[in-house]
């Protein structure tokens, strides 16, 4: 039913992670552009550069689509943005387009960039929209990639993509401003989402998708409680909303069940023991649905 649209490069390993994970598992040789997802929703799936995929879901090649929010205002794509996927690298899942110069370079902040100067980039329609806004006529050249290796001997500012700014300043580059920050999203053919019948299929894929993502980082926690004990331990218990708390058969215990960030488990579990908790089980989360 569904064509679907998957990145290839920085995010493809982390989108077929994601999709394994939803039980939505990619099956594909090495270097084929054309696997398969064992679904009766999918129907045809293509591994693309994230730049092409939110035009060709535009232009209805694709149902759906996974592409970085930067491609979407790129390519000006016409598309229906129906979630937001944060699970790049870094723990908040985004990527800023920066503007970067020499680190010996005089400029502290892009409004200090001369006429007429040089600029490099793979985004040269934000990079044009941005220097129009400031006022600021520059000589936008389109980058093939490794923007980052030509300042300053071939030009005089890049603007680029990161995380953590690691790369550039490796290469003696200073970030003075952003353009924008982007996050993954899922995206949608326009008339597929008006169209009932792929809009169903559509909104159950999202919803396996963002059930991994909300699980990711939280562990299930179980452990049995005197019932002298049940209120105060359950009164520092963290939970997504109220800790399930259920009588155990012809006993004085109660099994307390909740959700808690892992980074908080380490410190969590010796105070509930300190307040009486008893066979404490840790216990992975593979999806929350909300």
């Amino acid at each position: 039913m569904l064509r679907l649209a998957l990145p290839k490069g920085s995010l493809e390993e982390q989108t077929l992670r994601l999709f394994k994970e939803a039980g939505l598992e990619v099956k594909r040789a090495f270097r084929d552009y054309n696997p398969i997802i064992d679904d009766p929703r999918i129907a045809k799936v293509k591994i693309l550069r994230p730049q092409e995929i939110p035009k060709y879901v535009e232009e209805g090649y694709f149902d759906l689509g996974i592409a970085g929010w930067d491609w979407v205002n790129e390519t000006e794509a016409d598309v229906e943005v129906i979630a937001d996927l944060p699970y790049s690298k870094q723990s908040s899942g985004s990527v800023k387009l920066v503007i970067a110069v020499s680190e010996d370079s005089e400029i502290e902040k892009p409004e200090d960039i001369k006429p007429g100067s040089r600029v490099t980039t793979e985004f040269p329609t934000l990079t044009e929209k941005y220097f129009k806004k400031l006022g600021i006529p520059v000589d936008v050249h389109f980058s093939y990639g490794a923007s980052e290796a030509k300042v300053p001997e071939l030009m005089d500012v890049v603007i680029d993509l990161t995380e953590t700014g690691a790369t550039l300043r490796r290469n003696r580059l200073r970030i003075i401003g952003t353009i924008m920050e982007s996050t993954t999203k899922l995206l949608a053919n326009k008339e597929s989402w008006r169209n009932p019948e792929k809009k169903k299929a559509i909104e159950e894929v999202r919803t396996l998708l963002l059930g991994v993502i909300e699980a990711r980082g939280k562990v299930l926690l179980s452990m049995n409680v005197p019932e002298d004990k049940l209120e105060e331990l359950v009164s520092i218990l963290p939970a997504m909303k109220k800790p399930t708390v259920s009588k155990l058969y012809s006993t004085g215990y109660y099994a307390v069940e909740t959700v808690v960030p892992k980074n908080q488990v380490n410190i969590l579990i010796p105070r509930l023991k300190e307040k009486g908790a008893e066979d404490i089980l840790e216990l992975g989360i593979s999806k929350i649905v909300k």
